[in-house]
């Protein structure tokens, strides 16, 4: 079932460090996925089910790395509310953009969702869905920016299942976004870091219930 479907925070947080460590996968056999989103991230918390516990899926915009390399080609690939903000901009795809779309995948579901996938009430994020493409930019250039603004989105924001979520998610912009701002260069090591941030987290989280 789809990663927001999770039956707790931890559960959602193990999960999210799953697909990323299979994201790495596929990028190590060089392959780009270019859709990550909240319907492609899977989770399975069926104990009978002797299917991965989190896995991608949709891989038909994946590419070889080496195609989109040789190619050159700028395009804009992916879900529009999940895509990389560089992406909506025309850049070549890169890892680092879909590593930048699993961070604004968890935003909007801790702000779209109460708990085991429940809907929250509309928000203004829902804009993201077809606004201009520049307009949209700028929505996410000034949500990921300033770390004061973004607590303050955050706690405005996020449903009450998943305000306590907020450090984590903040702690994830900055990984992602150095110094609230765009990576310089290519950083595989973005993988680790971002998995340590979520494995914190998700301890916190299991702490609370012991």
């Amino acid at each position: 079932m789809p990663i927001y479907k999770a039956s707790s925070r931890s559960a959602l947080l193990a999960a999210f460090e799953r697909c990323i460590e299979g994201h790495e996968s596929l990028h190590k056999a060089g392959f780009l996925h270019r859709d990550i989103s909240v319907n492609n991230l899977m989770i399975n918390e069926d104990d009978g089910n002797p299917c991965w516990p989190s896995f991608l899926i949709d891989l038909d915009l994946a590419i070889k790395e080496s195609q989109e390399a040789a190619s050159g080609a700028k395009g804009k690939t992916g879900t529009r509310d999940f895509m990389a903000i560089w992406v909506l901009l025309g850049e070549q795809h890169s890892f680092m953009h879909d590593l930048e779309s699993f961070f604004w995948v968890l935003f909007w579901i801790c702000i779209h969702y109460d708990g085991q996938g429940k809907v929250t009430r509309p928000t203004e994020f829902e804009s993201w869905n077809y606004e201009s493409d520049n307009k949209l930019v700028r929505s996410k250039v000034g949500t990921r920016g300033d770390e004061s603004i973004f607590l303050k989105i955050a706690g405005e924001s996020f449903s009450t299942h998943y305000q306590l979520l907020i450090p984590c998610v903040n702690r994830l912009r900055r990984k992602v976004f150095p110094n609230g701002e765009r990576w310089k260069t290519e950083d595989l090591d973005l993988y680790f870091r971002m998995k340590l941030v979520l494995q914190a987290a998700r301890e916190t989280e299991e702490s609370r219930l012991h």
